[in-house]
């Protein structure tokens, strides 16, 4: 075939990757195809698909772009391989969370609210919030034309409205009146002769129109009604008010202004509903809003202990200091004694304590200078005295530590809408921006396809409601219709953004490009994963390669094609053991991921499960986010499943409510719990460990050896060594963190950044120590022939065989392997791990600690990035911790982890607004005939 001829059709050729642990692997993928990487945790799949195939096809397409435009967006490495043919430019959407700025909401990524912004403000109609009804501007001809409508023969005054519901005696504008030549007022409904004596009260607010002319309708008053309605506006700020004698009073503004409440509308543009404009933001908030605000509950997070037992947990409790001394007294003036719990202090003395009291209260306390003292005072309140300092302070460190006394409340002018007044005044169908937000997908999706505009309205906004229906649409394909538009994307899971992006991707309707994901079903119940393989394959039917790093079976069987990398993970993987559709792979005998499509290997469904000791947690009226003030038993001694479609309230019940409680009685933390009544069962617990996604360090500092504590007991090793004891090392000499050991040049880093402006940063092994973070004279220290840094340099499998003398060591080790983390270096950088391998990290070192049998473990979709052969060594660790009297809880949506469990608590029915309920709770043989739960229907399949 010619080069370049057919070239759509041309197969994408890879020749001799050898990224990271790829063995020179050549590979030939079909384009326009569905194709899913596999293998084991560390096989070298990502190496393929996103250090290889996405880097390249992304780099040489910055390649193709001016100098320029590269110094704006970075430029990649070149990955390690010989060449590949066939490259298109490349686009991933992988786990990474997206912004963490509070600006930044599901509306503005899927840019939908910009489209909203300009309907508003093209289509929208500002409503008064006193009347409701439509604020319109009117030019005089207008408001005769209306007036002339009026009932032949009716009586109308027209009142000039010059003070509207204010404060004050109104003396100078009734002189002012009188000067101007006019007779007669109305003030407050009554109406009086300008030349009376006018008393008016000065508290009480009042209203004053001047009586400007009175008309009878009919013919040929046109001119006349014009010249008085002219004369009234030009006192009254463009308001004039009608009063048809005994019928009704009707207003009219030549602004844009709504009479009753006294807003005037500006110029309206899309700007004026952007939240991140300071044309539209709330002025007092700056459009974020809510506002940081101290938490009473976080003042005084245990209501059980006495003021002498450290309750105010925002002072050091040190009798005779300034501060202990004057709560001592306040509590004298109120006669609570400081040693009683103070759950049972009088409202009086709590809000005094809080918010400060007027009454002078007579304090003795020491000074540093003059000794014991007797000072006489008001008292601030905990309160205010923290928000005093918070806004006073310049320090950062003070800041810190009050912020652990605050929660975001809303903001008290927006109450969290984030616009100014007049922005919320426009509606569309009857709603303004915020309200419309505040829907869900799937309800905004049924607004806008019932929305009925006028036929003006209707042609400004077609194509904007074409665009915004499109994309509530790709959303509520990928199973998000339970999210709402004003969700702030910080707060969504890492499969939520994925999904989000992917639906944006999807609406941008590109022809030709390579997309690589990195586990789209992360976070997805069974039931909503046919919708997200419905909303992939459109992207290969309309001419896109796509490659999708996943383990999920159902994602395998559809796929056009399966590459399995392994056959094991780290040294062991590398190659391409299988290539081919779903039944080509189950074929191959050294396949792992063939094994278990094909049904040779499987997780076990356990033949008994744990008995119930009758111990266990109640949680009572939990009502955080969707729950509906629901109560759940959690059975403890057990393995628990916590199931649910997306969005069903699993994350609020468990991490929100159960969590945070049991963490700020029994682990004295400072988390504020989700809403809930009452929990019971504290007493058999003595601490809750949570094992999340998060990463394990921020800095390339922090790796699995720090983290373990392994580290500690090798550098003690070394600093055994005879060398060591000659030299007069000790084992600080073996950190990379402190001066002694590490190389100055690089301080322990090993690699050195250089700035390349216009070109990426280029990290150079430091010319000192070639990369090995220490000193020339560290590393002759050495212990079975290898030194610090090539210890560091080690797998944990390689360290296995090499510590095998070291039980301490060994049980630090066996821990991680035993959670699929052989393949791991000991000194990998934090950085280089994924959310997936950081928790596993976290569970290894939990593990190696000694169990208490009390512990309650909670994990959030530990199967995050696990092949089916890795959730199997994962549920055996799980199991073991279960074993020695602990409780794991823990969220998830894989149906092998939640056919072994003890005890499942079902969540739903559906998401969002439809969830937040117990659907069953049980044994997962009790779920399955439950037809209500979806977990129980896809349970059946696998039980």
């Amino acid at each position: 075939m010619i080069r370049g001829e057919n070239l759509g059709e041309k197969d994408i050729i890879i020749k001799g990757a050898r990224q990271h642990n790829l063995k020179n692997v050549d590979l030939v993928l079909p384009r326009n195809k569905f194709i899913v990487f596999t293998g084991l945790s560390g096989s070298g799949k990502t190496s393929l698909a996103f250090d290889t195939i996405y880097a390249e096809g992304q780099r040489r397409y910055v390649e193709s772009l001016s100098s320029y435009a590269r110094q704006f967006l970075g430029q990649m490495d070149k990955p390690d391989v010989d060449y590949i043919e066939g490259m298109s430019p490349s686009i991933s959407i992988d786990q990474k969370t997206t912004s963490k700025n509070p600006r930044s909401t599901v509306g503005t990524v899927t840019e939908i609210y910009d489209y909203l912004r300009l309907l508003y403000a093209r289509a929208g109609h500002p409503f008064s919030p006193v009347t409701g009804k439509e604020i319109t501007a009117y030019t005089v001809d207008q408001m005769v034309d209306e007036i002339m409508t009026l009932e032949d023969r009716s009586r109308i005054q027209i009142l000039s409205p010059v003070v509207r519901q204010r404060k004050g005696a109104h003396k100078r504008t009734l002189d002012k009146i009188k000067k101007d030549g006019f007779i007669r007022v109305i003030i407050d409904g009554e109406m009086y002769d300008i030349g009376e004596e006018i008393e008016l009260d000065k508290n009480k607010n009042h209203t004053i129109e001047i009586v400007i002319d009175r008309l009878i309708v009919k013919e040929g008053i046109e001119s006349r009604l014009a010249e008085s309605l002219e004369l009234a506006m030009s006192f009254s700020e463009g308001i004039v008010n009608v009063d048809v004698m005994d019928v009704e009073k009707l207003t009219f503004s030549s602004k844009l202004a709504d009479p009753e409440s006294g807003i005037v509308i500006e110029e309206v543009s899309p700007r004026s509903f952007s939240f991140n404009s300071p044309i539209g933001a709330c002025e007092t908030c700056k459009g974020l809003g809510f506002s940081k605000e101290v938490d009473p509950d976080l003042v005084i997070p245990n209501k059980e202990l006495s003021i002498n037992e450290g309750a105010i947990a925002s002072y050091s409790n040190v009798d005779g200091t300034y501060y202990a001394e004057m709560v001592k007294s306040l509590a004298k003036v109120y006669e609570f004694s400081t040693d009683e719990p103070i759950k049972n202090a009088p409202k009086e003395f709590l809000d005094a304590l809080l918010y400060g009291s007027d009454d002078s209260i007579e304090f003795e306390f020491d000074s540093h200078f003059s000794g014991r003292k007797t000072y006489k005072g008001t008292f601030e309140g905990i309160v205010k005295n923290l928000k005093r300092r918070y806004l006073e302070t310049s320090s950062d460190t003070m800041l810190g530590k009050i912020e652990e006394f605050m929660n975001d409340e809303p903001c008290p002018s927006c109450h969290g809408a984030r616009l100014r007044p007049s922005s919320l005044l426009f509606k569309v169908g009857g709603l303004n921006i915020f309200e419309v937000t505040e829907l869900s997908i799937l309800k905004a999706t049924e607004f806008f396809e019932n929305l009925k505009l006028s036929e003006k309205d209707s042609i400004i906004a077609e194509q904007l409601l074409k665009e915004i229906r499109s994309r509530l649409s790709f959303l509520k394909n990928v199973g998000l219709e339970y999210l709402t538009l004003s969700r702030m994307a910080g707060t969504l899971s890492g499969g939520e953004a994925q999904r989000i992006r992917l639906a944006t991707q999807i609406g941008s309707q590109l022809v030709g490009v390579i997309y690589v994901l990195d586990e789209p079903s992360i976070g997805l119940h069974q039931r909503d994963n046919a919708r997200l393989l419905d909303a992939l394959r459109e992207l290969t039917d309309v001419g896109n390669t796509l490659i999708v790093v996943e383990h999920d079976e159902d994602t395998m069987r559809v796929a056009d094609q399966i590459v399995d990398i392994g056959p094991l993970a780290g040294l062991n993987g590398g190659r391409v053991v299988a290539q081919g559709t779903a039944e080509e792979i189950m074929k191959v005998e050294e396949s792992i991921t063939g094994a278990y499509l094909s049904g040779r290997k499987k997780i076990e469904v356990p033949t008994e499960r744990r008995p119930y000791n009758g111990k266990k947690i109640e949680i009572f009226g939990a009502s955080e986010n969707n729950l509906k003030d629901v109560n759940v038993e959690i059975p403890l001694g057990q393995f628990i499943a916590v199931t649910g479609v997306s969005g069903s309230g699993k994350s609020s019940l468990i991490n929100e409510i159960l969590y945070k409680a049991l963490s700020q009685k029994l682990n004295h933390s400072k988390l504020k719990p989700g809403k809930f009544k009452e929990i019971k069962g504290f007493e058999y617990l003595d601490k809750v460990v949570d094992i999340d996604q998060s990463p394990i360090g921020r800095t390339p500092r922090s790796n699995p050896a720090t983290y373990t504590g392994t580290f500690d007991m090798i550098r003690d090793i070394f600093a055994m060594t005879n060398e060591s004891k000659l030299r007069g090392y000790k084992k600080g000499r073996f950190s990379f963190n402190v001066k002694g050991g590490r190389c100055e040049a690089c301080k322990g880093d090993g690699i050195i950044k250089v700035e390349m402006h216009f070109l990426p940063d280029v990290y150079v092994p430091c010319e000192v120590c070639k990369g090995k973070r220490y000193n020339r004279e560290t590393l002759q220290v050495k212990y079975k022939g290898k030194d610090i840094s090539e210890v560091l340099d080690m797998t944990v499998e390689e360290a296995l065989v090499y510590f095998e003398n070291h039980q301490r060591v060994l049980n630090k080790l066996e821990t991680l392997r035993d959670v699929g983390l052989s393949y791991i270096k000991l000194g990998q950088p934090s950085t280089q791990l994924s959310g997936g391998e950081a928790q596993r990290i976290k569970l290894a070192t939990e593990l190696s600690k000694k169990a208490t049998g009390k512990t309650i473990y909670i994990l959030d979709e530990p199967t995050t990035g696990l092949h089916s052969e890795d959730i199997r060594k994962l549920l055996k660790v799980l199991n073991e911790l279960v074993n020695r009297g602990n409780t794991v809880v823990v969220i998830e949506h894989n149906l092998d982890v939640i056919k072994t469990a003890d005890h499942i608590i079902d969540l739903g029915p559906e998401g969002g607004d439809g969830g937040g309920t117990i659907v069953t709770t049980g044994r997962p043989e009790e779920v399955v005939t439950v037809e209500e739960s979806y977990t129980g229907q896809f349970l059946k399949t696998v039980l």
